[in-house]
């Protein structure tokens, strides 16, 4: 089955499906904006309506790349009215793994599926092959694995477990991210603090060549260092989505120490008042793999706020 639909067609959703395209699938996609030229021009069947979704074929696969929180519910309910018994809704954002649970829990007394697949690599790895963590009934995830093969990197691929297990490991995925970003960015404040000016650029290209911490991450440090000059005109102010909040709760819950990740996030708070290089360093990173933006953006402020839905999730009785 060699389609699909994406609801939101951004960074990711439009990135994968266009990466489909190029390999020979119909995608369906919905978006209330027109899409990107290129994906265009790959042949998107574009609408702004759910009810073009209709035209792929049972059991149909519709991927969701949309905020976190009650925007999902509400999708979900418009999409009822569309699809069948049989048919799978893909949630590929960073929504709560126990808000997953329970969507899946709801779903599934209609016959509809829904799976929660972790999604990362950022807008590059959505183009050219990402990492995915899945989670759901097996019956779904038989279906959905040969597209989600298809898209991911080789060996980029786990189904992690039942409902929820995906978003689960995807959250504690993006809190050792954190630490990572973290540790990288006081290391990048300390050569630039040192009595002697560094050949910073030299320093990060020796590390991407044989060193412990050789990394993705220390290739995007440099390759921002270049496009942005030096750190200096990156503002200090880390923006963030708000989910690794949710995994030191649970962590607090579930009496397991996360230490480093937990100082990150407060690192992260203390980077706004935009005095600090290993913010900068962090922002660079963050915008390199993610498209992230540079200083505060209030939309992201805003669904920090929105985007837990419910209390605390508890195992239904």
């Amino acid at each position: 089955m060699k389609e699909f639909g994406v609801v939101g067609l951004g960074r990711m959703g439009g990135g994968l499906g266009w990466q489909a395209m190029g390999k020979g699938y119909k995608v369906v996609g919905i978006d209330l904006h027109d899409p990107s030229a290129d994906i265009v021009e790959r042949g998107i069947v574009f609408s702004t309506e759910l009810l073009a979704l209709q035209q792929l074929s049972g059991p149909r696969v519709v991927f969701l790349y949309i905020h976190a929180g009650p925007a999902i519910d509400e999708m979900i309910e418009r999409l009822l009215a569309i699809l069948s018994p049989g048919d799978i809704i893909v949630d590929g954002g960073n929504s709560y793994w126990g808000d997953s649970i329970r969507r899946a829990e709801k779903l599934q007394d209609g016959g509809i599926h829904l799976v929660d697949l972790g999604t990362s690599g950022g807008v590059e790895g959505a183009r050219s092959g990402a990492c995915f963590m899945v989670g759901g009934h097996k019956d779904a995830l038989d279906i959905l694995e040969p597209i989600l093969l298809d898209l991911a990197q080789p060996g980029g691929y786990v189904r992690c477990g039942g409902p929820g297990s995906g978003h689960f490991v995807k959250l504690v995925h993006n809190g050792i991210e954190f630490g990572m970003l973290q540790a990288i960015g006081e290391g990048m404040n300390l050569l630039e603090k040192f009595d002697q000016e560094l050949p910073l650029l030299d320093i990060l290209s020796c590390w991407q060549n044989g060193s412990v911490v050789r990394s993705w991450l220390i290739d995007l440090m440099k390759e921002q260092m270049v496009l942005q000059k030096g750190m200096d005109s990156v503002p200090g102010y880390i923006e963030d989505t708000g989910e690794v909040n949710w995994l030191i709760s649970d962590a607090m819950r579930m009496e397991v120490p996360v230490p480093v990740m937990a100082q990150a996030v407060m690192q992260l708070f203390t980077s706004r008042d935009d005095t600090k290089d290993w913010a900068r360093a962090i922002a660079m990173m963050r915008h390199g793999f993610g498209g992230h933006p540079f200083g505060p953006k209030p939309e992201l402020k805003e669904d920090r706020q929105i985007s837990r839905v419910g209390d605390i999730w508890r195992p239904s009785e």
